[in-house]
């Protein structure tokens, strides 16, 4: 697991009045909590799911760096981190009263080129004992030599998969599996008029970028998978109601890896990260599903 991790903190309160000051909310604050975000949570989903994991990252030397190391030594993640002087942490904080979001904070601070590229020694020292690589980006820094990463882990036999972001994904080319969300796949493919227009738009991107698999997530109309030599398949999303879609991609890139690492064919892999992503919208912020959760899901919609 490499990528852009970052500390989702939540300040939790209650609201019985309007500022006199400014037309906004008073929040009395309670109590405090954090989760790990991005590429950390995907990691610690990835343990909560009964896997191995190494999580290769960029930590600064400040309190969020601090929680983040604290929270990854919890969940079980074997943590390689690069915290050099001057790196800031990513961190978003979230007020919050009667689990709703009054207001996100933002601190985060693009890293220096020496850090990435002690992040990408660091992979690379990793890569012969990972015979998968999961790929977050957030687009905080951390992946900013994606290409290297991507050239030295299909070098080493590794199988490459890849959250995106951006307006170009050239930099992931030859990735094994690449999974944007809808939004991500327009801003880079185009527009496109009905599902027609979509699934040729996406073949054609699968095809320029030369990755075996491009899953494409789609909120309520549900995940639709294009690979190489094969028809799309698209397969629903679970009804269920949505209360915080907040690393409900996460989750998703998790399921898939893990059941993926432990012999699933790819198209079990995406169903089981199906049930995993309706579980995850169900759960306030930043959410950890199991195994027992996503089994227990199953046989729900089986009966």
């Amino acid at each position: 697991m490499v990528g852009d991790s970052m500390l989702d903190r939540y300040w939790e309160g209650a609201v019985e009045r309007i500022s006199p000051e400014a037309p906004v909310p008073v929040l009395r604050f309670g109590k405090q909590w954090q989760r790990a975000g991005g590429a950390a949570n995907v990691a610690v989903n990835l343990s909560a799911l009964g896997s191995r994991v190494t999580l290769a990252t960029l930590l600064g030397e400040d309190e969020a760096g601090d929680d983040l190391v604290q929270l990854m030594s919890q969940a079980g993640v074997a943590l390689h981190a690069v915290r050099a002087p001057g790196l800031t942490t990513t961190e978003k904080i979230r007020a919050v009263c009667s689990r709703h979001q009054l207001l996100r904070v933002d601190f985060e601070r693009a890293p220096a080129p020496e850090a990435v590229q002690q992040l990408c020694s660091l992979v690379g020292d990793l890569l012969g004992s990972h015979p998968w690589v999961v790929l977050s980006d957030y687009r905080k820094g951390s992946l900013a030599h994606c290409e290297h990463l991507i050239a030295q882990a299909i070098e080493r036999g590794c199988r490459v998969m890849v959250d995106p972001k951006g307006s170009s994904f050239e930099q992931y080319r030859g990735a094994w599996l690449l999974k944007p969300n809808e939004k991500e796949a327009a801003i880079v493919a185009g527009s496109w008029a009905d599902e027609r227009g979509f699934s040729r738009a996406m073949t054609g991107l699968r095809s320029r970028l030369e990755v075996e698999h491009l899953l494409v997530t789609r909120g309520e109309r549900g995940m639709s998978l294009f690979s190489a030599g094969q028809e799309p398949a698209h397969i629903p999303a679970m009804a269920r109601e949505v209360f915080d879609v907040s690393g409900a991609g996460d989750t998703v890139l998790a399921a898939l890896a893990s059941y993926l690492a432990t012999g699933e064919t790819l198209h079990d892999a995406i169903q089981r990260a199906n049930l995993a992503a309706g579980i995850a919208v169900a759960k306030f912020g930043t959410a950890v599903v199991t195994r027992s959760e996503i089994r227990g899901l199953q046989h729900t919609v089986q009966a």
